[in-house]
């Protein structure tokens, strides 16, 4: 018998650290050749690392949440044959037994021995969960593996997942099991006096994988970048009323259009004027890079966390085009599937959060971009019109800028122009 050394690989694009989000195994676990055995990420994207032999894990070289040197030793396994431990040694100091560690979990990304979005989890085995009499605690340096899903879930219900037994592999907890777990306690709890009952309980949660990435980016913007906000209401009763047409008459052929179609057409057609908005601002180098393509970022809410899929090349795209790709980018996020080229690469932003994007809002800027566009709810309200109070539909574009780069006036002038073309949106098509 021999061991075989797995490193934690080169991802590529220059990265020497990675994170350990996920171990698939524990000490002791026979694995198969290709099998999966743990995830790692790097900036926005996660990585499934495979095993290339089958064997035995000896041990595991990093815990969740650990940040590792690129060439790191990651696992350990006894193998038939002689292994390759001997090269390992060579190269670096060898891992640490973890005979002793218990199965750790963080939070899971997407399937598959390639480059994908984090935190969006497979779908939950349908397996009849093991009959509970009473919940089981694990030890406490123990964490349960369950998938982004599942823990979500768990967080909203109030529940410890470390008190759910697992009926899935290895221990996993399934969507199943918290039925169960729910359901004991519907049928034991006792309900309280009353809704003023005090209450002492307290979660600690790891901020590691998506969550991490996504806290360091959003602070390292408002530390970097000069942010400011510009806001300013919109018309778009013609610009609904189009859109209502459209969908009439093409919606079953070509699809339905949604508002985001026309502001990213409205980005396209503004941005000719203000190129120094389509830019990215390298603060270490000092150089502002212009762009002619129109690469909009989308901002779009995944299980884990806000995920930025890219519209590449939007000044190409007629409206059915761009809805297509957004819906595409979408569905890529939400099933965990987006490339790491597709979450890259963006020169402008652009987010919405629809039906609850209230009246104002403050958006971070998008770092190394330097602006970013905020869609605010479409609400009817009575406005003057020509002297006459009419009922109007009205939006606000609520937005932030990089002040190092984009002067006040640049950014006022840039909205008042996505503001022309969306109250007389025939303007968005005229060349």
């Amino acid at each position: 018998m021999g061991t075989h050394v797995i490193k934690m690989p080169d991802i590529g694009e220059g990265i020497a650290q990675v994170e350990l989000v996920e171990w698939f195994v524990k000490v002791g676990d026979m694995v198969s050749e290709d099998q999966v055995v743990a995830d790692v990420m790097t900036d926005k994207a996660t990585v499934d690392i495979p095993s290339p032999v089958a064997g035995r894990v000896l041990a595991l070289g990093g815990q969740p949440g650990e940040v590792m040197a690129v060439g790191s030793e990651l696992i350990r396994i006894e193998v038939e044959g002689a292994g390759n431990l001997r090269e390992s040694a060579q190269a670096g100091p060898a891992a640490q037994p973890a005979a002793a560690e218990p199965a750790v979990a963080a939070v899971k990304a997407a399937p598959q021995a390639r480059v994908e979005v984090a935190v969006v989890a497979a779908p939950p085995i349908k397996a009849a969960p093991a009959h509970r009499s009473a919940p089981v605690a694990r030890e406490a340096n123990e964490r349960p593996l369950a998938s982004p899903a599942v823990r979500k879930r768990a967080w909203d219900s109030g529940i410890e997942l470390r008190f759910v037994i697992g009926s899935g592999p290895a221990g996993r907890v399934l969507h199943d099991d918290l039925d169960a777990y729910l359901a004991r306690d519907t049928e034991t709890s006792v309900a309280p006096a009353s809704g003023y009952a005090k209450r002492n309980d307290e979660q600690k949660i790891p901020v590691i994988g998506l969550r991490r990435k996504i806290a360091q980016r959003m602070q390292d913007a408002k530390r970097r970048a000069a942010h400011f906000s510009y806001v300013e209401e919109v018309d778009v009763t013609a610009l609904e009323e189009l859109r209502t047409q459209l969908n009439q008459k093409w919606g079953d052929s070509r699809g339905k259009l949604t508002l985001l179609p026309f502001l990213l057409r409205a980005m396209v057609v503004a941005l000719r004027d203000f190129p120094q908005i389509n830019v990215r601002y390298d603060d270490e180098a000092q150089v502002i890079t212009r762009f002619g393509a129109a690469h909009i970022g989308v901002a779009a809410q995944s299980e884990g966390g806000l995920m930025v899929p890219v519209v590449r090349h939007a000044e190409t795209l007629n409206l059915w085009g761009a809805a297509n790709e957004i819906a595409r980018l979408a569905n890529a996020v939400r099933t965990g599937k987006a490339t790491r080229e597709e979450l890259t690469g963006s020169t402008i932003t652009l987010t919405s959060l629809g039906a609850l994007g209230g009246i104002v809002s403050t958006p971070v800027v998008n770092l190394p971009e330097v602006a970013i566009i905020g869609v605010n709810r479409i609400v009817e309200r009575p406005v003057v019109v020509k002297g006459q109070i009419v009922i109007r539909k009205m939006m606000n574009l609520s937005s932030s800028f990089d002040h190092r780069v984009v002067d006040g006036m640049d950014a006022a002038q840039f909205i008042q122009a996505m503001r022309g073309l969306l109250e007389q949106p025939a303007t968005l098509f005229v060349e």
